[in-house]
C-alpha cells in the first residue's frame, strides 16, 4: 500500500506516524508530505529518515490511501486532487464532516456507515472521546438527551499551544507575567471557557461541532445536546463531565455492566480507592476511560460519568488508523475471496 501523510510535520501528523509505526501498519511506500517551509525537513519513520515533500497535485499520484491532517482550507483545495487520483481519503479536519453524502466515522460506533465512500471525514477529538463512551449506552437504554462539560489539553490547539503552556508556566513561577499568543488568556494555572470562535448563538464552534457531530454519528438528530467546551492547563487528554437522561430506567450497576464489555472503554470507577481516570493516566494510552458513575439528579433515569482519553491518540490519529485498517482489511479478505 502507498501511503500519504499530508500535514505530517504537525502535532497530529507526526502523532499519526508515530502510531503507524508502533501498530505495524502494512504499507509500501510513504510520502510525507508538508507546505514548502518545511520541504526537505527529514522524519525518522523504520528506521530511516524520510524527507518532507511540498504538498501539491502530483504528490498524489499513485497513493492509496491519504491521511489529511490540516486545516480544512487546505482539505478543501487538495482532497478532491487525492480523490479524483484513485486515493481513499480520511480527512480529520472539520471541511467535510457535516456533509451528507461524507461518512463521519467512529469504528467502534457506526463504522458500516462508510458504505463505498472513498472519502471519510474523522470528527472532532472531543466527539470522538464522548460517543465512544455514550454509544453503548444508546443501543441498551436509548438516549433523549445529553450535557457535556470538556476540559481540554493544550494539545488540541497544536505544537505552538502545547509550547506557550510550558513557557507560561515557567514565567508564572519566576514571577512574571506572562502574555498570550495562541491563546486568547494565559493558559499557565488558569482556564477559560473559550475554543475557537464564538457563533450568533452564544456557543463556540467547538461546542456546535460536539452537537451536530455527535447526532450524525449516533444517526439519531431528535438527541437534545448542549455543550461547554473549556480550555484548561494541562499538556495532553482532554476530560468531559457527561450527563445523560436515558429513555429506559437503568441502574448504575447496569451501566457500569454495559460500559465494562464496550469496544474501546475501560472503566475505572472505584471512589472508595480514589480510582477514576485522569489526564496524566490517559495520556499515551489508546483507550477511552470512564468513572465516577452515578445516578444524575438532575434528570429522569439520568447518569453522570467523567470521561477522559488522549485525544492526540485516540481522538485525533488513532481513530482514523483504526477507520484505515478496517477498511482495507475488509478489501484484502474480499480480493481473497475471489
Amino acid at each position: 500500500m502507498r501511503v500519504a501523510v499530508v500535514g505530517a510535520t504537525g502535532a497530529v501528523g507526526r502523532e499519526l506516524l508515530l502510531i503507524l509505526q508502533q501498530r505495524d501498519f502494512k504499507l509500501d511506500d510513504l510520502r510525507l508530505l508538508a507546505s514548502e517551509r518545511s520541504s526537505g525537513m527529514k522524519i525518522p519513520f523504520g528506521g530511516v529518515e524520510l524527507p518532507v515533500e511540498t504538498l501539491d497535485e502530483k504528490r498524489f499520484d499513485g497513493v492509496d490511501l491519504a491521511f489529511f491532517c490540516v486545516e480544512a482550507d487546505v482539505s478543501k483545495r487538495f482532497v478532491p486532487v487525492a480523490l479524483e487520483r484513485g486515493a481513499f481519503v480520511i480527512d480529520k479536519s472539520s471541511a467535510f464532516r457535516l456533509k451528507p453524502e461524507v461518512p463521519l466515522i467512529v469504528p467502534e460506533v457506526n463504522l458500516d456507515s462508510i458504505g463505498k465512500s472513498r472519502l471519510v471525514a474523522n470528527p472532532n477529538c472531543s466527539t470522538i472521546i464522548l460517543v465512544v463512551a455514550v454509544a453503548p449506552l444508546l443501543r441498551k437504554f436509548g438516549i433523549r438527551r445529553i450535557v457535556v462539560c470538556t476540559y481540554q489539553a493544550a494539545s488540541g490547539a497544536g505544537s505552538a499551544a502545547m509550547s506557550e503552556l510550558k513557557s507560561q508556566t515557567e514565567e508564572v513561577l519566576k514571577g512574571g507575567e506572562p502574555k498570550p499568543v495562541v491563546f486568547p488568556h494565559p493558559i499557565a494555572f488558569n482556564l477559560f471557557p473559550h475554543i475557537d470562535s464564538f457563533l450568533e448563538n452564544g456557543y463556540t464552534k467547538e461546542e456546535m461541532k460536539m452537537v451536530d457531530e455527535t447526532k450524525k454519528i449516533l444517526g439519531d438528530k431528535r438527541i437534545l445536546i448542549s455543550s461547554t467546551c473549556v480550555r484548561v492547563p494541562v499538556f495532553r487528554a482532554h476530560s468531559e463531565a457527561v450527563h445523560i437522561e436515558l429513555k429506559q430506567e437503568a441502574s448504575v450497576e447496569e451501566v457500569r455492566a454495559v460500559l465494562e464489555k464496550a469496544e474501546g472503554v475501560s472503566l475505572m470507577d472505584k471512589v472508595e480507592e480514589n480510582l477514576y481516570p485522569t489526564p496524566l493516566f490517559a495520556s499515551g494510552k489508546d483507550k477511552v476511560f470512564v468513572g465516577r458513575i452515578r445516578r444524575d439528579l438532575a434528570f429522569k433515569n439520568g447518569i453522570a460519568m467523567w470521561v477522559v482519553s488522549d485525544q492526540l491518540r485516540k481522538g485525533a490519529v488513532l481513530n482514523a488508523i483504526q477507520i484505515a485498517e478496517r477498511v482495507f482489511n475488509k478489501k484484502k479478505k474480499q480480493r481473497g475471496g475471489k
